[in-house]
């Protein structure tokens, strides 16, 4: 499992692009973690499942809200990672009102959670493999903090807790 002072793992993870620009077409594009996070801040949340129960109520609402706050203390992007495909994550992102506050990221086939050693087994309940509850503060690709729930609770997490730990 990744560990504070950990490099975080290379590979891909997929943004729906609703507006084509910026060298992205529209539609899911792929993006190279380590090319993303490089010179950046980035505060990672990782959850079980777009429109699910938690995650859309409590977990991805509380990093939209604090977006603004997130950017103040020196956080450059928000990202959301969910095992969902693209597309599904876009029209989630679409129906929380993430657009320009947090990147809805796709780990469709859980490689960026597995890498991560970040997954929650879901089977029994009908979802497969899926990326446990955690957040993380990533700096030029070097996890600074990380909360792992160790399971599909919502304790350490949320959006409050990291930003906190951002201000140190």
């Amino acid at each position: 499992m990744i560990q504070v002072g950990d490099k975080l793992p290379g590979g891909k993870l997929f943004e729906y692009i609703e507006v084509e620009g910026n060298g992205c077409s529209l539609g899911p594009n792929a993006f190279d973690v380590a090319q993303s996070v490089a010179g950046k801040t980035i505060a990672i949340f990782g959850l079980p499942g777009a429109f699910t129960p938690t995650c859309s109520a409590q977990h991805a609402p509380g990093y939209i809200a604090q977006a603004e706050a997130f950017k103040a203390a020196g956080v450059d992007e928000i990202w959301c990672v969910s095992v969902n495909d693209a597309f599904v994550m876009g029209a989630w992102g679409r129906e929380l009102g993430a657009q320009g506050k947090v990147r809805m990221m796709a780990d469709g086939s859980a490689e960026f959670a597995k890498a991560l050693g970040l997954t929650l087994d879901l089977s029994a309940r009908g979802l497969g493999l899926r990326a446990g509850r955690f957040s993380m503060l990533v700096k030029d690709g070097v996890v600074t903090q990380l909360n792992d729930e160790k399971g599909g609770g919502y304790a350490v997490s949320d959006a409050d807790t990291l930003l906190k730990q951002v201000r140190g």
